[in-house]
């Protein structure tokens, strides 16, 4: 049974550096309004590093979509371009100021993979752990309600919460 319906976001767009910006603050305000703010920093980063790769490699265009789904308790993000090469991940020196980006999607998340989809491209995926649903506290327990009468002109309810 499926307690919670599942949650999707879809952005379209062409992986330029002043989009990459854009696209992280659209994630994160989804985020927030999906009340997951615990995720965002992480998915920010893993959906800056899959748009980065667009940007550096995909061929034959740089255009891309991200999709977002929530569903129960696993957030996927993934990002589709249309370049069939699957990426690896590389030994990168320490010190580079590149080549680690897969390989920062894998350790800060709970896994990630490739979907090869023939010539016309493929997703790049991670998925996030989400925190249970914010429970709301339980009612109390109303035994009884009284009203001051028709020409009081208000109700007051009187309960007792069982210990």
């Amino acid at each position: 049974m499926i307690s919670q319906p599942s949650r999707h976001c879809t952005v379209e767009l062409q992986a330029l550096p002043s989009r990459i910006g854009q696209v992280r603050r659209i994630i994160s305000a989804q985020l927030r309004y999906w009340h997951l703010d615990p995720l965002i920093d992480q998915a920010a980063l893993g959906v800056t590093e899959l748009l980065t790769n667009v940007h550096q490699h995909a061929e034959p265009d740089k255009m891309c979509t991200v999709e977002i789904e929530l569903l129960l308790d696993r957030l996927t993000v993934s990002v589709h371009d249309h370049d069939p090469r699957i990426p690896t991940v590389e030994d990168s020196d320490h010190f580079a100021t590149s080549g680690r980006g897969l390989a920062l999607i894998a350790a800060v998340s709970e896994s990630w993979g490739v979907r090869p989809q023939g010539d016309t491209g493929k997703s790049v995926w991670f998925t996030l752990s989400a925190p249970p649903p914010m429970a709301l506290p339980p009612y109390p327990l109303v035994y009884g309600a009284t009203t001051d009468g028709p020409l009081r002109g208000h109700a007051t309810v009187r309960s007792t919460i069982a210990r």
